[in-house]
């Protein structure tokens, strides 16, 4: 299928959907719009737990971003689901325990959906979480790595790069 008949579905999944995978989410939009792909591409976030469900992204992701020029207005934490498997083509967890619990939630992974944000870079890691560091700086550029990386290797895998 033609790349420009096609939208990719992406989404970013952290512990509670209101640190790390929103700004993710917020972050790789940016750089696919930068890219004029926007048309190309769906992507969200969600939680693998219930705890922040309904709540707006966290102060601190939102100045974070604010001050890279990207707004997160009208996001609120949601859940990802086992139905959610058949709606996106990449599921990209912050951190390994969110892959363990992606995998429970989703039943598996038999078409290889499900990776790590930084795996896709140089420096394969886990992306801190700011809620427990308060470094949401450092989260930034970890996730801005990361986005980069995924999105080049989207592009270099459809032949857009």
């Amino acid at each position: 299928m033609e790349f420009q008949n096609k939208t990719i579905g992406i989404l970013m999944v952290c512990h509670g959907n209101i640190c790390r995978s929103p700004m993710a989410e917020f972050v790789l939009k940016d750089l696919i719009e930068k890219r004029h792909l926007s048309q190309q591409f769906y992507v969200a976030s969600a939680a693998t737990s219930s705890e922040e469900i309904g709540n707006p992204v966290h102060p601190g992701t939102r100045k974070r971003l604010k001050e890279a020029g990207i707004s997160s207005e009208g996001k609120y934490a949601v859940q990802l689901s086992k139905n959610d498997y058949d709606k996106y083509d990449y599921f990209i967890g912050m951190e390994q325990r969110n892959i363990t619990n992606m995998m429970r939630i989703l039943g598996g992974d038999p078409k290889g959906k499900v990776r790590r944000l930084l795996d896709f870079g140089a420096n394969p890691r886990d992306i801190a979480d700011p809620w427990y560091t308060g470094d949401f700086d450092k989260t930034y550029n970890d996730i801005l790595e990361g986005c980069e990386a995924l999105l080049n290797h989207i592009l270099k895998q459809i032949g857009e790069n």
